[in-house]
């Protein structure tokens, strides 16, 4: 057999060397390093595929299944070898063959008998995205239980609920906790679903076109642990959809972490005092002492524009595709380990930070008090007397303006006062309007009424318990 010249995967068909600058240029074992182990878990599985179709013996899966071994241990335990070996590395793919070759001889470069590149990182990318939405979600799930445990901590605290900003009806401070925790439950709902999207096995399409030698596809899917084989071989080594599933999934998270950051940063000003931020979470100023700054949460809602730009990036970059592989998919990688990473950090750091968080009940509960917050009581009041709901908004507001013109607090208005503006008022208006009585009132499920409430974070639990005796997750 011919001597090879060169070890790269392509060179054959060349005269000269590509030039230094753009070798350097197209070059991705800096950042698809990170697929080694799944690249070697690929390897592995078409190795023994081989054997079945005549082209390896049994002697020859062997020492390539030895050789793989070795050659994943070595890379787990010695970063120097990884990095002096990989520095000229084209890609993952090259960098493996290469230190076949060297375990081998002539035998490592067979393993490569009917495949392309473009199936393999396909599927490499593939392997790596279920196992990223499983850490996620483990990630999540912790998230959530901290979320849990405030709300059942703080179950009869009332706050002032708000909409634009403005105080609107009294609220308990565990409806609020779980508003949050109903929206990572969806992205725990999204992370599945990016994983399904990833579930199905690209090896055995080749470049674009098929296998010659007819490979067991399925026998290789289940050697890997996918469910199902992708069904077109044009489609499946230019499908990127499972990335962006995953992104997607990824900036619904962020996009939530930033809202919850939003509220804690708002909380944590000395205008509301709603909340005691843990040292452990907080930063201080360099020039101000007395500062005591919710960094944490800041820094979770400005990073959140790193994941939603990766996912834009990626959407901009298959936009334009034709149909097969093109090398612009090199670019699916980095923005999605960076932004995966990134989601990773911001729920710890949430996580850790909502756990550590002190609620002050004292401040929730002067803003709860505040009689305007009734005002739709005081409607609803008048609703139960039968007047129309647009009459009775236009009769409180009334009331309301009076109060103001007064000086007095609406509540307190003399029965005289509000009988002018509707007959319908009685002795007993001031007697409902508590805040106590507003909560109690909205106990339809999902409401913020005590009893409401209460069933909410059984509910979440249980989901919880579900969730983590399906996937092993732990709280």
């Amino acid at each position: 057999m011919t001597e090879r010249k060169d070890d790269r995967l392509w060179g054959g068909r060349f005269e000269r060397p590509p030039n230094e600058h753009f070798d350097a240029f197209q070059r991705s074992f800096s950042f698809d390093r990170r697929l080694l182990p799944y690249e070697i878990a690929v390897d592995r599985a078409w190795a023994r595929a081989l054997e079945p179709i005549g082209i390896f013996s049994t002697s020859e899966v062997q020492q390539t299944l030895a050789a793989l071994d070795k050659i994943e241990k070595r890379a787990q335990s010695d970063a120097e070898w990884l990095e002096t070996s990989g520095a000229d590395a084209e890609d993952v793919h090259h960098f493996v063959e290469r230190a076949l070759v060297e375990e081998l001889g002539p035998l490592g470069w067979k393993l490569h008998t009917g495949r392309s590149r473009n199936e393999l990182v396909a599927t490499d990318f593939r392997l790596f995205v279920i196992d990223a939405t499983a850490q996620t979600q483990q990630k999540l799930v912790t998230l959530l239980a901290a979320l849990l445990t405030q709300a059942q901590a703080s179950s009869s605290i009332p706050m002032a609920g708000m909409t634009h900003m403005q105080h609107a009806q009294p609220i308990l401070l565990s409806h609020f906790l779980l508003a949050h925790s109903e929206a990572f439950s969806r992205d725990l709902t999204r992370l599945q679903n990016a994983a399904a999207g990833a579930d199905a096995c690209p090896m055995g399409s080749g470049a674009l076109a098929g296998n010659s030698f007819a490979i067991d596809r399925k026998s290789i899917a289940s050697d890997l642990g996918f469910s199902k084989i992708t069904a077109n071989s044009l489609d499946a080594v230019s499908d990127r959809d499972f990335a962006l599933d995953y992104l997607f999934a990824l900036s619904g998270i962020a996009t939530h972490l930033s809202r919850l950051a939003e509220d804690f940063v708002i909380f944590a000003s000395q205008e509301f005092s709603y909340v005691v931020l843990p040292d452990e979470f907080s930063t201080g100023s360099s020039l101000m002492p007395q500062k005591k700054n919710p960094d944490c949460w800041e820094l979770i809602r400005g990073k959140s524009g790193r994941i939603t730009g990766a996912l834009l990036s990626l959407l901009t970059t298959l936009k334009g595709l034709p149909t097969s592989y093109q090398r612009d998919l090199q670019e699916d990688k980095e923005a999605l380990f960076a932004a995966h990473d990134q989601v990773s950090d911001m729920i710890w750091v949430a996580a850790g930070a909502i756990a550590g968080t002190k609620f002050r009940e004292d401040r929730l509960r002067a803003a709860a008090a505040n009689p305007a917050l009734l005002a739709t009581e005081g409607a609803d009041y008048l609703v139960r007397k039968g007047i129309p709901f647009r009459q009775a908004h236009d009769a409180v507001g009334r009331v309301l303006r009076e109060a103001e013109q007064q000086g007095r607090v609406w509540t307190e208005l003399p029965l005289r006062d509000l009988q002018k503006i509707s007959p319908a008022f009685a002795a007993d208006f001031s007697s409902d309007l508590t805040v106590e009585a507003a909560l109690a009132a909205k106990k339809v499920p999902g409401g913020t009424a005590p009893e409401s409430v209460r069933a909410a974070i059984t509910d979440l639990q249980d989901r919880l318990n579900k969730f983590t005796n399906k996937t092993g997750a732990k709280p």
